[in-house]
């Protein structure tokens, strides 16, 4: 893999919906207080973007969120994990996550 920098300076609505539209899959496994809990443990798809609040930067630029990719284009195999408990942290809320059991 090769990084490519800076994302900086991108228009990042138009990135979000890229990464989505790429097939990369991901959660947010830690999300500020101005998301509450609901965010946390949420996928990172089209409807996300539609139900982040007003002033909530679409790629967690500032902050507000933090995302696991468990599975895309660069990936040999998914990450198999599923969502765990939401906990409240120094007023972050995080999503455990777990991997999941073979079948």
């Amino acid at each position: 893999m090769r990084g490519i920098f800076p994302l900086w300076h991108r228009q990042t609505i138009e990135l979000a919906h890229e990464v989505i539209q790429l097939g990369y899959k991901a959660y947010l496994t830690c999300v500020e207080k101005g998301l509450g809990p609901a965010f946390a443990g949420r996928a990172f798809d089209e409807k996300l973007l539609d139900d982040l609040p007003a002033g909530v930067d679409p790629c967690g630029e500032n902050g507000e969120f933090h995302s696991f990719v468990y599975d895309g284009p660069i990936f040999a195999r998914p990450v198999h994990i599923r969502v765990g408990e939401i906990v409240m942290c120094d007023g972050r809320h995080y999503a455990d996550l777990l991997l999941k059991k073979s079948d």
